[in-house]
């Protein structure tokens, strides 16, 4: 067959006569012959029918449960387990559910037991092929014994074993009860180390067990004992679209506890944050925006996000600015950052915006606007940079959440001494009044809460709830 940077030869074969000939081969008494034939079937299955293909596995497996008469190398046995290997690739994964299905994988986990050299190493690349293709493989090998296989020899097997013991797990990490088994044998480093190391879907496989681990609270402190942290960032830099988004998802779930938010952010999670913001991906764009919220809770991390935020806002992606705006809207609520946006620079770049061609950035823009008019300081820097004209024209805008965000800055404007006579004009626009009366209420409703909070004694608040029974 031609080889890579050569087109593949088409090749005339009858394929129900080959099979055939398969047959009659297995059919003889020789044990050599056994092996010829089904090495030779293992290199034609890239190219054989899907069906024929179905049809001999089978006749594979029960290769593989014979036990070899010679010293043949290799095998009838490591033959059968290349061949099914071969096999598994093929069909979107459905000859690898039929593989499944025709009890392969007990016969693999047996002869995994007492396998070593080459024939331990085909029967990983089988048992990985068939649980990578198939999902329902996963659950037939953690049924049988296998996850305790595994675990087992990755404590004992040499490193060019590895990668294929790392892939299996990562398979099987997906499944629920494989995660509770791998924290409680401590095996935890055991997947982080399958994100570190084999293909990238592996690696991505990975990347999501850990990210559904880190859900479970006592879990969180052995991953980012076992270096999450540097694994996922590395896919965060390295990985595919999809790989980024994975990892991304981990982490911020890893991070939403107290304890990991300063270490993340000084591994230097923050940058590539910012990358997936600009990205194309809307998951990840999602994702980064939830992450930034979390690590914002600290001081120095809002800094180091808002000075990202005013790079992206200065860019050409309009996607990308709209993004940056959302999160600053966000942001613009925490206690602190109010003076870091104003000191950054953001808000002429903000006011300016506001007259963007893209209606996305618009709505987000006059968004994070509204939120930053509570604050008297910005409220100044937003009227010095022009914002009041701009949010007065969009008080007619198609946009109703345009019209909102608009009302909403200029009611707090409006409210200002030292501002309230530049926005006279608008005071009887209705999307104003409709915006003036809707904070009123929503501000009595505050105050009522706050006074009933503070007539509550003590006895009121520690009572026992079974006493109101």
């Amino acid at each position: 067959m031609a080889q890579s940077g050569r087109k593949t030869e088409k090749l005339d074969i009858n394929w129900e006569r080959a099979f055939d000939l398969y047959l009659n081969a297995i059919a003889c008494d020789n044990e050599l012959l056994w092996v010829q034939a089904t090495t030779k079937l293992a290199k034609l299955s890239k190219h054989a029918p899907e069906d024929l293909l179905a049809r001999t596995i089978p006749v594979l497996v029960e290769l593989l449960r014979r036990i070899p008469s010679t010293d043949l190398s290799p095998s009838i046995q490591e033959a059968a387990a290349h061949c099914l290997k071969c096999v598994a690739c093929r069909g979107e994964g459905r000859l690898a559910e039929l593989i499944g299905q025709s009890g392969a994988i007990p016969s693999l986990l047996s002869l995994l037991l007492h396998a070593d050299g080459s024939l331990r190493r085909v029967l990983l690349k089988c048992l990985r092929n068939s649980v990578t293709f198939a999902a329902h493989n996963r659950e037939i090998v953690v049924r049988h014994g296998g996850l305790e296989i595994i675990l087992n020899l990755l404590n004992t097997c040499s490193d060019d074993l590895k990668r294929y013991l790392l892939e299996i797990l990562s398979a099987l990490a997906l499944l629920r009860e494989v995660r509770r088994t791998i924290l409680i044998s401590r095996g935890v480093s055991f997947l982080v180390e399958a994100a570190r190391r084999g293909s990238m879907v592996s690696r991505c496989r990975a990347a999501q067990a850990i990210g559904l681990l880190g859900l479970v609270k006592r879990a969180r402190r052995a991953l980012v004992d076992s270096g999450t942290f540097s694994v996922l960032l590395e896919l965060l830099q390295v990985g595919d679209t999809s790989t980024k988004v994975v990892a991304a998802n981990a982490l911020g779930v890893i991070s939403s506890h107290v304890d990991y938010i300063r270490p993340l952010a000084n591994a230097g999670a923050i940058p590539l944050y910012a990358d997936l913001l600009q990205g194309t991906d809307p998951m990840g764009k999602e994702i980064a925006e939830d992450v930034f919220c979390i690590l914002a809770v600290v001081e120095e991390n809002g800094v180091a996000i808002v000075e990202h935020l005013v790079r992206i806002l200065r860019g050409d992606s309009a996607e990308a600015k709209a993004a940056a705006a959302d999160v600053l809207w966000d942001l613009a609520g925490y206690k602190y950052l109010p003076s870091v946006v104003r000191n950054s620079g953001a808000i002429p770049i903000l006011v300016q915006l506001l007259e963007d061609q893209n209606i996305d950035v618009r709505e987000k823009v006059s968004g994070a606007i509204a939120q930053l008019s509570y604050n008297e300081a910005d409220r100044a820097a937003l009227a010095n940079s022009g914002a009041i004209p701009r949010l007065v024209d969009m008080l007619q805008d198609e946009s109703e959440e345009m019209r909102d965000n608009a009302a909403e800055a200029l009611v707090n404007f409006s409210e200002d001494p030292s501002l309230g006579d530049r926005i006279s004009d608008v005071l009887n626009s209705p999307s104003f009044q409709n915006m003036q009366e809707r904070l009123t209420q929503i501000r009595s409703s505050d105050a009522y809460l706050a006074a009933s909070l503070r007539h509550m004694n003590t006895e009121q608040l520690t009572m026992d709830p079974a006493a109101l029974i």
